[in-house]
């Protein structure tokens, strides 16, 4: 398995935007704008902790993908390409994690 699938799935909600907002929840997700998926990325992102803490690896495993997949639906709201965010992490991997997390706080 590769990052493959998350560009697939990044390409998918995208391609949503054009669909019936009746028909596809991504496309309710991005009508209602940055600041609802936002929100649902924020109530995702705590399922995913509660699982990480004190539920079963599958549980885990679901509460993930659901953030993955609302992590991709507010990059698109923002108009925010995956390539430019694993960009990002990539720049970050030349300085170990305490050495990049300095550099940020000094900037």
């Amino acid at each position: 398995m590769s990052t493959d699938i998350l560009f697939r799935l990044a390409e998918t909600i995208r391609a949503r935007r054009s669909e019936s907002a009746e028909k596809s929840y991504t496309r309710q997700l991005l009508l209602a704008g940055p600041e609802r998926c936002a929100k649902k990325l924020g109530e995702e992102a705590v399922e995913t902790v509660i699982a990480g803490v004190s539920q079963s690896d599958e549980a885990l495993r679901a509460e993930a993908a659901d953030l993955l997949y609302h992590l991709l639906v507010l990059l698109e709201a923002r108009g925010v390409a995956l390539e430019d965010v694993l960009a990002v992490l990539q720049s970050r991997t030349v300085q170990s994690g305490l050495a990049e997390k300095a550099s940020r706080n000094s900037s």
